[in-house]
């Protein structure tokens, strides 16, 4: 009983923003946002109801070989903040649990054809999400190949967490996907007389911080501290996805991105750093100076929809509702990044981006993003 207490409030963790895990404080409802959160439920349903009739018969949706789509789409349904749709639904849900599970291999992870831990990762937080004691014994063993995939070795890419199989390097969105998932199952590795593994927290950081642009605390040669970069993240030491560019003294620099920063600061978070950390604080004010909806910022519409999503989950655990730009004005991020969610969400109630990286051609993939980041919102709004 006391575990299905505890993953039960980890679950209530990873969707409802109430207040950060670093801050510590209670982010309060608006009366003013009665009417959007309404329109936001109403897009949320409307979402949830598309992809329901998106199942294929095996319980998958989109793709077999990648049971993480159907972990998002699974996420997406036990967010629902009716209730509604998850119980219409509920039949179709516990298939595409029964297929996800079908999936777990002898060695630990959840995975198909490959991106072993992109898969293991988002599956279990499907399973935690899902709240049932019968999972446990997967999430424990997800756990533990999580733990096992962690690069050890003397280099740049020094624990860090790479796609798994034959992508051998460490990235930042792969070691994000990685982290929340040992963040959220944490417990595991406290129960009385537990000999479970546990991630080297302290080499993950390290591996963080030698992808952020922050001279002092990255000890790379490449590390830029002009204001352009400065705080952002790249995509793992050495590359950025988003290419080089020139600093005012002209040296070449690995810029920073919108989608890798927000990336970076959660794991910050869920590697528990401390808030006035200054690789956290730096890492904020990037993304403070470089806010927009328009696009993921260096990469245009490339993965734009899981900027959105990491936006979303970054900020709510974080803390903040307002932010300050860099010509001092202040957004409302929720109220703005749910209207312009329903402003992008088609007829059928589906969304897709019309870049193809990343996957985000793929309607299930891009409306579980887009309704996972609209559940988070309506529980801040």
């Amino acid at each position: 009983m006391r575990k299905l207490i505890v993953l039960c409030l980890t679950a209530l963790a990873f969707l409802v923003p109430a207040g950060a895990l670093a801050a510590g404080n209670v982010v309060p409802g608006s009366g003013s946002d009665v009417s959007l959160k309404n329109e936001v439920e109403h897009a949320i349903g409307k979402g949830l109801s598309w992809m329901a009739g998106k199942q294929a018969a095996a319980g998958y949706w989109s793709q077999a070989e990648y049971p993480a789509l159907t972990a998002l789409v699974l996420t997406s349904f036990q967010g629902d903040p009716s209730g509604y749709y998850k119980k219409k639904h509920q039949a179709g849900i516990a298939k595409g649990y029964d297929f996800l599970l079908s999936n777990a291999q002898p060695d630990g992870g959840i995975y198909a054809k490959g991106l072993a831990n992109y898969n293991t990762s988002i599956s279990m937080m499907a399973l935690v999400m899902a709240n049932r004691p019968e999972y446990e014994a997967a999430i424990r063993r997800g756990r533990g190949y999580l733990v096992r995939l962690q690069d050890k070795r003397d280099d740049h890419l020094d624990g860090g967490i790479g796609y798994g199989g034959s992508y051998k390097n460490s990235d930042i969105i792969n070691t994000a996907f990685a982290l929340e998932a040992l963040h959220y199952t944490r417990y595991l590795n406290k129960d009385v007389g537990s000999d479970a593994e546990d991630l080297d927290w302290k080499r993950a950081v390290r591996f963080l911080s030698r992808t952020q642009n922050l001279p002092g605390y990255n000890d790379q040669k490449w590390v830029s501290g002009d204001p352009e970069n400065r705080g952002g993240f790249i995509y793992f030491p050495g590359d950025s996805k988003a290419g080089e560019g020139k600093t005012e003294e002209g040296k070449v620099a690995l810029r920073s991105y919108g989608s890798g920063s927000y990336a970076g600061l959660l794991s910050y978070i869920y590697a528990q750093m401390d808030k006035n950390d200054p690789r956290v604080k730096e890492a904020f004010a990037w993304l403070t100076r470089n806010y927009t909806l328009e696009e993921n910022p260096g990469m245009g519409r490339e993965g734009l929809y899981y900027y959105y999503h990491t936006m979303a989950k970054c900020l709510s655990i974080y803390g903040v509702d307002t932010l300050t730009l860099k010509d001092g004005s202040k957004v409302n991020w929720r109220r703005d990044l749910a209207k312009r969610l329903l402003d992008l969400q088609h007829g059928d109630g589906y969304w897709v981006n019309p870049s193809g990286r990343w996957w985000e051609k793929d309607p299930v993939l891009v409306t579980s993003y887009a309704v996972m980041t609209l559940e988070i919102l309506y529980r801040g709004l």
